[in-house]
């Protein structure tokens, strides 16, 4: 049977030998470096150029982050499982943006981590089950709308804005300074992203707030 091979990265001494213990029962695997930083890890991988690489974010050094970029330079072939206690979706998604081939969390069953090696040398791609909870549940939540953030006083300005109405007739409307209602309008441009009037307008529009 030709196994394949792995290089342990984990700054965790404890981590690389539970991992190692694991995959003795495991014979289509088979462990030939581990690193506990990140310029060792990468260091490694350049040496060894394993088929997989099981490694954590959090690595003193050089961050597993930019470990997995600077790996995908030089040696793109090494599938990466990520194994971490990091379950943010920024996290997730950007490691997969960079060419990860798994994500694991440490609180997982170390038999998704198993499974993740399976899968990923087979081409698939793995992330377990609680990673993709917490990815669905980030989907399911609202959206949150950013004219929303606007206080009283700004959208009133937004409606003027929108309408067409001059900086100064704004601020005569109002009885406020010109000064003033340049503030507020780039505010309001800020909170909306919007970089200029007819974005503004566009908004306005969509929201029933003026007619065209």
């Amino acid at each position: 049977m030709t196994k394949s091979t792995i290089v342990l990265a984990d700054d965790h001494r404890v981590v690389i030998e539970g991992i190692k213990s694991a995959l003795r029962d495991v014979p289509e695997f088979e462990v030939i470096g581990e690193a506990t930083d990140g310029w060792e890890a990468l260091k490694i991988a350049d040496a060894l150029r394993p088929d997989i690489m099981v490694l954590d974010i959090s690595m003193p050094g050089l961050s597993g982050i930019e470990v997995v970029k600077r790996i995908k330079q030089t040696v793109p072939d090494i599938k990466i499982v990520i194994y971490t206690m990091h379950s943010s979706k920024e996290f997730v998604t950007d490691l997969f943006g960079t060419g990860v081939s798994g994500y694991v969390l440490k609180e997982d069953p170390v038999s998704d981590l198993i499974l993740s090696l399976k899968a990923v040398t087979d081409g698939a791609t793995y992330v377990s089950t609680m990673v993709s909870n917490l990815l669905l549940k980030h989907m399911k939540e609202p959206i949150e709308d950013p004219f929303n953030s606007l206080s009283l006083r700004e959208q009133e300005i937004f409606k003027n804005l929108a309408e067409g109405i001059s900086i100064k007739e704004i601020a005569d409307k109002l009885f406020i300074s010109p000064k003033t209602v340049e503030s507020h309008k780039y505010n309001v441009m800020e909170k909306l992203r919007v970089t200029s009037l007819t974005e503004l307008t566009k908004i306005a529009i969509k929201k029933n707030l003026i007619k065209f």
